[in-house]
C-alpha cells in the first residue's frame, strides 16, 4: 500500500459522502466468494464504527443482488407464461405435469459441475439454471409429442413409448451436444463462466436422465403394460399340436407309419 495525492473531490453515492475501496482479483476467484470471505472480518470493523458511518458492499455482488431481485419479481409471470404455453401445446394436464417433473433433473448436473469447477452458484449461474430448465422441458415435449403421435397412429402405448424413445434419442442427444459445445468458449469467462458451466453440466446429466426417467414416468403414469401375444384361434392351436406330433400332417405327401391322432 502507498499514499498518493488526488483531486480534492467529495464523492457521493445516493447523496451521501463516501469513500470507495476497490480491489482486483488476480487468481480468477469470483467476487461473491471473496466477499463472503471478507465480510466476517468487516463485521468487527462495522461494530466499532461511530454513528453515521457504515460499510456497504457494491460491485458484482450488488449487481447480482439487483438482478436476483428482478428475477424474483418476474418469476410468477414467467412461470404462468411457460405453463400456459406448454398447456396449449400438450393439451393435457397429465402430460403437462410429466413434462414439468423433468425440469429439476438438471439440478443434479448443475451441482456436480459447479462443485468440480469450484465456481459459485451466483446470479449468472441462476440464469443458466433457468435457461437449462427450458432446454430440458423442450426435450421432454419432443418425446411426449412423439409418443402421442405413435399412439394416434395405432401403436400400443407400451410399444409407442419404447419406439418414440429410441427414435428421438439421437436428435435429443445431438441438440444437447450442440448446446453444450457452444458453451465451452464462454466457460472461460470470469463473469459468465458459472452460467456456462451450469448449463453444460446440467444439460449433460439431464439429457441422459430424461431418456430414462421420462419414458418410465410416462409408462407408470398411464399404466402402460407390455403387449401380450395375440390370442390364437383354439382350432389353430389344435392343428399346431397335431402337426408337431404327426410328421405326416406336418409334411404332406411324405408317408408315415404312425396313425393320425
Amino acid at each position: 500500500m502507498k499514499y498518493e495525492l488526488e483531486e480534492p473531490v467529495l464523492w457521493r453515492r445516493n447523496r451521501e459522502t463516501m469513500i470507495n475501496v476497490r480491489a482486483d482479483i488476480w487468481d480468477g476467484t469470483q467476487a461473491p466468494v471473496v466477499t463472503a470471505q471478507i465480510n466476517p472480518q468487516l463485521d468487527l470493523i462495522r461494530a466499532s464504527l461511530p454513528d453515521g458511518y457504515r460499510i456497504d458492499t457494491g460491485g458484482a455482488v450488488e449487481e447480482s443482488a439487483k438482478g436476483q431481485n428482478s428475477i424474483n419479481a418476474m418469476m410468477p409471470l414467467m412461470l404462468m407464461i411457460m405453463v400456459t404455453t406448454l398447456m396449449i401445446q400438450l393439451q393435457s394436464f397429465q402430460r403437462l405435469i410429466i413434462v414439468l417433473l423433468t425440469a429439476p433433473l438438471g439440478l443434479i448436473g448443475v451441482a456436480a459441475a459447479l462443485l468440480i469447477t469450484g465456481m459459485p452458484f451466483g446470479f449468472v449461474a441462476t440464469l443458466g439454471t433457468i435457461a437449462l430448465a427450458g432446454m430440458i422441458m423442450r426435450n421432454s415435449v419432443i418425446l411426449v409429442d412423439q409418443i402421442e403421435q405413435d399412439v394416434r397412429a395405432g401403436h400400443a402405448l407400451w410399444d409407442a413409448i419404447i419406439d418414440a424413445t429410441v427414435r428421438r434419442a439421437r436428435p435429443i442427444a445431438l441438440t444437447a451436444a450442440a448446446a453444450i459445445l457452444a458453451m465451452v468458449p464462454l466457460s472461460f469467462s470470469a463473469f459468465w463462466g458459472p452460467m456456462a458451466v451450469a448449463i453444460m453440466g446440467g444439460l449433460t446429466v439431464a439429457t441422459f436422465l430424461t431418456l430414462l426417467f421420462l419414458p418410465a414416468l410416462y409408462a407408470a403414469w398411464f399404466r402402460a403394460k407390455p403387449v401380450q401375444a395375440e390370442e390364437e384361434d383354439p382350432n389353430q392351436d389344435i392343428r399346431r399340436r397335431a402337426l408337431a406330433q404327426v410328421p405326416a400332417l406336418a409334411a404332406p405327401g411324405v408317408p408315415s407309419n404312425r396313425p393320425a391322432e
